[in-house]
C-alpha cells in the first residue's frame, strides 16, 4: 500500500513537472498562430497596396483620368494619407475637371483636386514639390475661371513657387499673364505675356499683350501689337477684337475717321457685330449726333441684349 501511495506521488510530481511545459507550448503555439495571422494581413495589405499602385501608374500612363481617380480614390478609402494616391487624384480630378461642360461638376472636380494636392504636398518629397505646386497653380487658375469668387491671386502665389524651385513649363508665363491681368496688375501682366512670347508666340498671346498696354495707356504699344494680329491672323474671331480695340484706341485719341473705318471693315464681314455698332455709336455720340448714336446702340442690344456699354449708354440717354 505504501508503495502504491509513493508511486502515486512520483507520477504526480511528474505530472507537476510536465504541465507548465504544456502550458508553455501551447502558449508558444497560440501565438505563433496569431503572428503568423497578422504578419499574413500585414504582407496581404502591402502587396495589394503595391497592386493597387502599380495599376495606378499604369492607368496614369494611358491617360486614363477616370480610372487613375477610382483607384487612388480606393486607396486613400484605405489608407487616406497616402502620398502617391492623394496626388495622383488631384491630378486626376484637375483633368477631369477642365474637361466638364457643365460648371458646377468642374467646379466640384476641381475642389477635390485642389483638397488633395494641397494635403499631398505637406508631405510630398522635395523633389515631387515643384510639380505639385504647378499642378496647384493651374487648379486655382480654372477655378478663377469659372468661379464667382476670385483665386487669382493663390494661382500667381503657387505657379511663383513652382517656377522658384525650378519647375519648367512652357504654359507658366501665359498662365501667370493671365492671372495678374484678372488681379488688374497690368505691368506684370505685360511682362510675364513678353516672357511667353519668347517660347511660343500666338495671335492671341499678342491680343492680350495688346489689351494690357491699353489698360496701361501705352495705346502706342498696343496698336504695333494689334497691326501684326490684322495683318496676318488667319482667325477671323481674333481680328475683329482687334480691329474693336483699335477702333476705340482710335476714338479715345479723337481719330473718328479711323475708327469708323475700323468698324465698319468689322460689319462688312460680320453685320451680327454687337461691338463695332456700339463703337460707332460712341463715335457719334462724341460728334454730337445722340440720334444716330442711340440707333447704334439700339443695334447693338437687338443682337446682344445685355451688351454692358451699350446699356449704359441707353440708360444715361433716356
Amino acid at each position: 500500500m505504501k508503495h502504491k501511495i509513493a508511486d502515486d506521488i512520483n507520477i504526480f510530481k511528474r505530472k507537476s513537472r510536465l504541465l507548465p511545459n504544456l502550458i508553455i507550448i501551447f502558449c508558444t503555439g497560440v501565438a505563433v498562430v496569431i503572428a503568423s495571422f497578422f504578419l499574413y494581413r500585414i504582407i496581404d495589405a502591402k502587396i495589394n497596396s503595391q497592386s493597387s499602385v502599380y495599376t495606378l501608374y499604369k492607368k496614369w500612363s494611358r491617360y486614363d483620368y477616370t480610372g487613375v481617380y477610382e483607384t487612388s480614390k480606393n486607396i486613400l478609402a484605405k489608407h487616406p494619407f497616402n502620398n502617391t494616391a492623394l496626388t495622383y487624384h488631384g491630378y486626376a480630378a484637375f483633368y477631369l475637371g477642365v474637361s466638364q461642360l457643365d460648371t458646377s461638376t468642374a467646379q466640384d472636380y476641381l475642389d477635390e483636386a485642389v483638397n488633395n494636392m494641397r494635403i499631398s504636398l505637406i508631405t510630398a518629397k522635395k523633389s515631387l514639390k515643384p510639380q505639385l505646386e504647378y499642378m496647384l497653380g493651374k487648379a486655382y487658375f480654372y477655378k478663377n475661371t469659372i468661379s464667382s469668387y476670385y483665386y487669382a491671386d493663390l494661382a500667381v502665389k503657387y505657379l511663383q513657387m513652382a517656377k522658384h524651385d525650378g519647375y519648367k513649363a512652357d504654359d507658366i508665363p501665359e498662365y501667370l499673364g493671365l492671372s495678374y491681368a484678372a488681379l488688374d496688375m497690368t505691368m506684370d501682366s505685360i511682362a510675364s505675356f513678353t516672357e511667353a512670347l519668347l517660347v511660343r508666340e500666338s495671335d492671341t498671346l499678342l491680343l492680350s499683350i495688346a489689351e494690357q498696354y491699353y489698360k496701361a495707356g501705352q495705346n502706342k504699344a498696343a496698336e504695333q501689337y494689334l497691326f501684326r494680329i490684322i495683318s496676318s491672323s488667319s482667325d477671323d474671331n481674333l481680328i475683329v477684337k482687334s480691329r474693336v480695340l483699335l477702333g476705340t484706341i482710335y476714338t479715345d485719341k479723337g481719330k473718328y475717321t479711323e475708327a469708323e473705318t475700323e468698324f465698319m471693315s468689322i460689319l462688312e464681314k460680320n453685320r451680327n457685330s454687337a461691338d463695332a455698332y456700339y463703337g460707332l455709336g460712341v463715335i457719334y455720340e462724341k460728334q454730337g449726333d445722340l440720334v444716330r448714336a442711340r440707333a447704334e446702340w439700339r443695334k447693338a442690344l437687338r443682337i446682344q441684349v445685355n451688351h454692358p456699354g451699350a446699356l449704359k449708354k441707353m440708360s444715361d440717354y433716356k
